[in-house]
């Protein structure tokens, strides 16, 4: 299947602006720079549909807009708790029938296992209704801590923020990681966050000088992923001792630094592997890593695959 090029974002009553900004965001236009997609947002009816912020939407595509979409995306609304309309469930079974990617964000996953696209498989949604989702549908597997869960055809991801997790995901999955890091660059967003849910059920890390010495740190360490950037020297510049920069960390990312240090160094391994010429043990030296087999090992356990496979698939790919 080439990548999806026609995306429409299903709104219902009650749509989270939250959400419907998410994939306005990261499906419009971005400028010559980058390629557009046609995106449209649709509902069960024409016209102006209720939000979470008591302003309405004015939707001019019904469901039919369903049909001509590579990519459909449930939006979260108030009402997820009553099943979805049949049309909106007949709707969601053609587009994946017909080879779509179905995804869902938030609460929108109950519109979804509702249709029955969940049944045997894996999903997320917020983790305030994690339980919910599976009491209702027990034939699908929750994932409660999960950021997102790709199931090939079907991609579900958790609340609120996390819709962004999702979207460039898809973005990063169906174009490569160029593409996904070049349109959260232009949203000022991380590409990609490691780490799950969890990190977020508690109260915030408050915001003092610690949070901003921590983020002019990874600010630097990620202008010099060349670099070895040992956890001590990370520490030394954010003037904290290994264990409390750990901690720190931690607390403010939801992973260690050595897993994000990890993500960062392939995530900018892949955007190379895409987008260049150089040779594996340059890639491998650009990113921190002292040799092509140090890269691919990491690469292989994982990507489940190697760098050049991973080269091939995506010239392929394109």
């Amino acid at each position: 299947m080439p990548p999806f090029k026609t995306v429409a974002a299903h709104v219902p009553d009650g749509v989270g602006m939250l959400a419907v900004g998410i994939v306005t965001e990261v499906f419009g236009p971005h400028g010559a720079a980058l390629p557009g997609f046609d995106f449209a947002l649709c509902a069960d009816r024409t016209g102006p549909v209720p939000t979470d912020c008591g302003v309405p939407l004015s939707i001019t595509h019904g469901l039919d807009r369903l049909a001509c979409a590579d990519l459909v995306i449930a939006l979260p609304g108030a009402g997820f708790r009553t099943p979805p309309s049949p049309a909106l469930r007949n709707a969601l079974r053609a587009a994946h029938g017909r080879g779509s990617v179905v995804a869902a964000h938030c609460v929108g996953t109950f519109a979804l296992a509702a249709a029955g696209l969940l049944d045997g498989r894996r999903a997320t949604t917020h983790w305030r209704f994690a339980e919910l989702l599976a009491g209702r549908h027990p034939e699908v597997t929750v994932e409660a801590n999960a950021l997102y869960v790709d199931e090939g055809s079907i991609v579900t991801g958790a609340g609120a923020a996390a819709g962004f997790d999702l979207c460039l995901h898809l973005l990063r999955r169906e174009y490569g990681a160029a593409l996904a890091n070049a349109v959260a660059r232009d949203m000022v967003l991380p590409s990609h966050r490691d780490g799950g849910q969890a990190q977020y059920l508690a109260a915030p890390v408050p915001e003092d000088g610690q949070d901003e010495r921590l983020a002019e740190v990874l600010g630097w360490a990620r202008e010099h992923l060349h670099e070895p950037l040992p956890v001590t020297e990370l520490a030394r510049r954010a003037l904290m001792s290994k264990r409390s920069f750990a901690r720190r960390f931690t607390a403010a990312t939801g992973t260690t630094p050595h897993a994000w240090l990890r993500s960062l160094r392939l995530s900018r391994a892949e955007e190379l592997l895409e987008t260049s010429d150089l040779t594996i043990e340059e890639i491998a030296h650009r990113v921190g890593y002292s040799s092509a087999a140090v890269l691919r090992e990491q690469f292989v356990r994982r990507r489940g695959v190697p760098p050049r496979a991973y080269r091939r698939a995506f010239t392929n790919t394109l």
